[in-house]
């Protein structure tokens, strides 16, 4: 099983530090003994996970937009990072069509600015740009897509990360051919954790619906998605990181989802997450004829798993105990930073 401590010592920037994925990534990386230098955007909820576990305690925190190439190279440049992990965001489909370009300047031009950072330096050993299962073009067949599959997200979204992908290929063969930087993709699927304040996303409307006291609202119960804890992406994205760090030639694009059994309809995992929370909650279907969103979507994750021996660690009904149990613990008042020091611990015994 692949060891986390490597990065004690390791200068790492983290971009998107605030998001939900963030701010866990930076409690493991801190937990590891990294030297962390975040920049994002200020949290993009309210209430948000890096505030609640301050996580701002534990890294180099700089506030600033992707899109600002001079405030970026700056914090980079103070950062002198061997390590950078490319995070930042703007992750809602729906989102996504109510302001496209703004979603297509982050997730884009974002990308642009923070790899012509690392073309820029002497400092970067590996680069990991972190996309989505989304931006393959979405036949919904039943069988997981592989890394070599054509890209082609329908909504801006879902194309933007596409696109970003694709910027990611070219620098890589225009400026990293011969192999100083280490850069690679990783396509993670949807994942699940405690602290997740997004709108529009099932686990945290379960969360809101729990604390109101109220029935669940699910808009799309049929569709067919591949859910994992935030924790296996994370896992994933540090392995993959340290791996092309000791040898580039395992750099490429890689899927990180969980096992077949794993993608569920939305409506059983909220029956998942009904029967794990208790205190007689229950769920309603309201479709709320909102824009085009994917049926069905799932990986193949063949390449990580023969790469580098990877498997998930927690199967959904582990994965859905671990957000109960974070989520009450939150709501009751109890201390946030230890149930997540906790599960990371647990997580990482596995």
């Amino acid at each position: 099983m692949y060891d986390i401590s490597f990065y004690k010592g390791k200068k790492v920037f983290v971009t998107g530090h605030t998001g939900f994925k963030g701010s866990w990534l930076c409690k493991m990386l801190v937990n590891a003994g990294a030297e962390v230098t975040g920049y994002s955007l200020k949290p993009p909820t309210e209430p948000s996970l890096f505030e609640i576990a301050d996580i701002a305690s534990d890294v180099h925190s700089v506030t600033g937009d992707i899109r600002d190439y001079e405030a970026l190279k700056a914090a980079f440049d103070e950062s002198q990072p061997e390590i950078v992990l490319h995070l930042a965001a703007q992750p809602i489909v729906r989102d996504s069509y109510k302001d496209p370009a703004y979603t297509y300047e982050t997730n884009v031009m974002g990308t642009v600015n923070i790899l012509e950072c690392v073309r820029n330096s002497s400092c970067v050993k590996s680069f990991l740009n972190v996309t989505t299962d989304k931006v393959y073009l979405n036949k919904e067949w039943a069988w997981g897509y592989r890394e070599n599959e054509e890209l082609d997200g329908y909504d801006p979204y879902s194309n933007s990360k596409s696109c970003s992908e694709l910027v990611t290929h070219s620098y890589k063969n225009s400026f990293f051919s011969d192999g100083h930087v280490a850069i690679s993709t990783a396509r993670a699927g949807n994942v699940i954790g405690g602290g997740d304040f997004a709108h529009d996303r099932i686990i945290p409307d379960c969360i809101r619906a729990a604390q109101r006291h109220e029935d669940i609202i699910v808009r799309n119960p049929y569709s067919t998605r591949p859910y994992q804890h935030v924790l296996e992406p994370l896992y994933a994205y540090l392995m993959i990181a340290t791996e092309q760090y000791e040898n580039t030639e395992v750099s490429g694009w890689y899927n990180v989802g969980p096992d077949d059994m794993d993608c569920f309809q939305t409506g059983a995992l909220v029956d998942l997450f009904v029967s794990k929370w208790g205190e007689g909650m229950k769920w309603i279907d309201r479709y709320d004829g909102g824009p085009h969103e994917a049926n069905f979507l799932k990986l193949d994750c063949s390449k990580l798993k023969t790469t580098f021996g990877w498997k998930p660690h927690w199967n959904l009904d582990t994965a859905i105990e671990k957000v109960v149990e974070w989520s009450k613990c939150w709501i009751s008042g109890g201390d946030v930073r230890d149930c997540m020091d906790k599960q990371i611990e647990v997580f990482l015994l596995k």
